[in-house]
């Protein structure tokens, strides 16, 4: 099982990275991260004997299409949206996991995609790493928590003497509110909050500038949830770290974001600064959503839940795909694709917003 986001050609041993960090963060021009167009396609054909046979077409999946951000250095924005919507997709894309279909990612100005064949590519991938969903599956059973949190600094060439190596794993569970103790005991020794620290100690280990989160509270107790995003952004707040946050927890997004993109069916429809989408709401979507939350003040009052399902992505509406369940859709949701335009002082890609009919 694979437990880190890393890159499989040999590093040659490195200096003490820090001042190779400063100077990288000191080349940064406009925003750290800019995603540009970024798509995927999956190929979920039946096999070709079975098409042929049965004159079936080939089956495309369109999990991303066409989605476009910045993230500011030592900024955080959060996606959100339903269970399919592409979230992990764009996540995945960011960190080298996949290959886009179209577009690409710029990084501190360079292209991500393009460095991650190379060989330079290895540094680029100390600087990006991943904190995955699920703490009891993305930890190796067999090893040790020395094991789990070394490797990367073995991999990368950054330490490559025994005791230094333990006493940089020991910092870093410190870091993470663990004990230096903990690194000879196994994942299996773990509760699913101390498992996700661990997770969080793993991805700093090479002193990454970027990280990208998917959905790592989901698994967790809401009283853990609350410990482990108070860790993140302290950490955030002391190493000057840029998160990429996804959930489908607006309660989590509200307290850990700067700005929110709302994806729906693989593309965004609203991207705003938290403050600004939670307050005046603009695409039918994300009104939805926000409406599904329960408010303390609103005892008694009636809560409108977001209505109808998420159509098959294999066969999504033409127009609009949010136009079935949408109160305000006409003939031209029906029709045409609205683009993510700059209305209102934020971006949604919406007729009815754009038209002035909600």
């Amino acid at each position: 099982m694979t437990t880190t986001v890393l890159a499989s050609v040999p590093a040659a041993p490195a200096a003490d990275p820090q001042p190779t960090r400063a100077s990288q963060a000191g080349a940064t021009v406009g925003p750290l991260v800019q995603a540009r167009d970024l798509a995927k396609t999956f190929d979920v054909s039946a096999p070709w004997l079975n098409r042929v046979l049965e004159r079936r077409p080939r089956q495309l999946l369109h999990a991303v299409d066409g989605v476009s951000f910045d993230i500011e250095k030592g900024k955080t924005l959060a996606l959100v949206g339903e269970s399919g919507c592409g979230k992990s997709t764009v996540a995945r894309l960011l960190v080298g996991l996949y290959q886009p279909t179209r577009g690409g990612l710029v990084f501190d100005g360079q292209d991500a995609h393009a460095a991650f064949r190379t060989r330079q590519g290895r540094q680029l991938r100390r600087r990006i790493q991943m904190i995955f969903q699920d703490p009891y599956a993305s930890l190796n059973p067999r090893w040790s928590v020395e094991g789990i949190v070394g490797e990367p600094l073995r991999e990368h060439g950054l330490i490559t003497d025994k005791d230094a190596l333990r006493q940089r794993v020991g910092e870093l569970l410190q870091s993470v509110g663990l004990s230096p103790l903990d690194m000879s005991k196994y994942p299996h020794q773990f509760s699913g909050g101390q498992r996700q620290r661990i997770s969080i100690a793993r991805a700093l280990a090479t002193e990454p500038e970027f990280l990208v989160c998917d959905e790592p509270t989901s698994a967790l107790d809401v009283s853990v949830q609350a410990q482990v995003l108070n860790i993140m952004k302290d950490l955030q707040r002391k190493q000057g770290l840029t998160y990429l946050f996804i959930s489908h927890n607006l309660a989590v997004v509200r307290h850990v974001s700067d700005q929110v993109g709302v994806m729906y069916l693989g593309r965004l429809v609203e991207l705003a600064d938290k403050q600004e989408l939670f307050a005046r709401p603009q695409h039918p979507y994300t009104r939805m959503l926000l409406d599904a939350i329960p408010k303390m003040h609103d005892t008694g009052k009636a809560r409108t839940p977001v209505q109808g399902e998420v159509p098959n992505p294999l066969n999504p509406p033409s127009g609009c795909a949010f136009n079935p369940r949408c109160p305000h859709a006409n003939e031209r949701c029906r029709a045409e694709r609205p683009q993510l335009l700059h209305l209102r002082g934020i971006r949604v890609a919406c007729h009815a917003v754009e038209e002035g009919r909600i």
